[in-house]
């Protein structure tokens, strides 16, 4: 029978070489002040060690030397590093998580405890995707930076005024699934996981297939930009039908206007806008504000209807319409 896998063996399989230096020693070893090495471990989401635990590998000490290397030749400097380390820490701590669980799901037996046999199995595995893996995920991560530019590039080009840096003008969309709380009571832990895990997909596939992004998703919720209204209007209307043929049914709100992004993620009164016309339509209906109603009218296929004014909570009354295939 297979010895069952260690906590060292998983992390020399991944890390490499075991560690060797102290908190202490890794920070005198590669020219980065001790306050900043911890500010950047924690930005990583790894929890503070004491100053005599060995944790540290030369590949960490070869990392710290680069990001010296990029504060000393005034690249970055440091707010900006420990704010880059938390965007790289939060999504690859998720990203690892989420493979993980995806492997682990596909291989081993759900009805019954894993053996060793099972465990080391996944380390097999493990050992022979890494080093494609570890090329895809480079591949992918320039690609989304180049299309990350590429939005952004788009969203000046179309600006009517030059606006700051720091602000865009988007329209924004949240989708809520309806009756979610309802429907989950009913339904396993398994079977929850497939319905979100459905929503989830298919939202993803529809924005991509539109040219918005998606910007996060909350279980049965999704939020998404799209540089053009009549692209937003495109992605709620299609997403609801999607939606509607398979499960419960979607109610979405389209809000256009400036959002402050930050941290991936896009913030403003136009994001809160859009979640409060979520809350207002109604089940399988798509409700937009103002701005972006004046903006798809007459766009071939769409149909805009005017409905009573709202309060909203913490912006007033709010004046809605409703949108539909023309």
């Amino acid at each position: 029978m297979t010895d069952r896998p260690t906590a060292e063996q998983i992390e020399r399989l991944f890390v490499g070489p075991p560690p060797r230096y102290t908190r202490v020693q890794v920070a005198e070893i590669s020219g980065v002040p001790q306050r900043v090495t911890e500010r950047i471990w924690r930005a990583l989401g790894f929890a503070t060690l004491s100053d005599d635990t060995v944790a540290f590998t030369d590949a960490d000490v070869a990392i710290l030397r680069r990001v010296r290397a990029m504060m000393e030749g005034g690249l970055l400097d440091e707010p900006t590093v420990i704010r880059m380390t938390r965007a790289l820490g939060q999504t690859t701590a998720r990203l690892a998580q989420w493979q993980a669980e995806i492997v682990i799901g596909a291989m081993l037996d759900s009805d019954r405890p894993p053996g060793d046999d099972d465990l080391a199995a996944v380390m097999e595995l493990a050992r022979r995707l890494l080093p494609d893996f570890e090329r895809v995920l480079v591949h992918v991560w320039r690609a989304q930076l180049a299309a990350a530019g590429t939005r952004l590039l788009a969203l000046t080009d179309l600006a009517e005024e030059p606006a700051p840096p720091t602000r865009l003008t988007l329209a924004v969309g949240f989708a809520d699934l309806v009756s979610f709380t309802r429907v989950s009571r009913d339904l396993d832990e398994y079977g929850l996981a497939e319905l979100v895990e459905g929503f989830e997909s298919r939202a993803a596939d529809v924005v991509a297939a539109h040219g918005g992004r998606l910007v996060k998703t909350l279980g049965d919720e999704v939020l998404f930009t799209a540089a053009e209204p009549a692209t937003a209007a495109a992605i709620a209307l299609e997403l609801g039908e999607a939606v509607r043929r398979e499960g419960p049914d979607l109610r979405v709100g389209l809000a256009y206007g400036p959002v402050l992004p930050m941290m991936g993620d896009v913030f403003g009164t136009t994001v809160n806008l859009a979640a409060r016309l979520t809350a207002i339509a109604r089940p399988g209906s798509v409700v937009v504000d103002e701005a972006l109603a004046g903006a798809v009218e007459g766009v071939d296929g769409i149909e805009v209807r005017r409905i009573r004014r709202r309060p909203a909570r913490g912006l007033g009354v709010v004046q809605p319409y409703v949108l539909r295939r023309a």
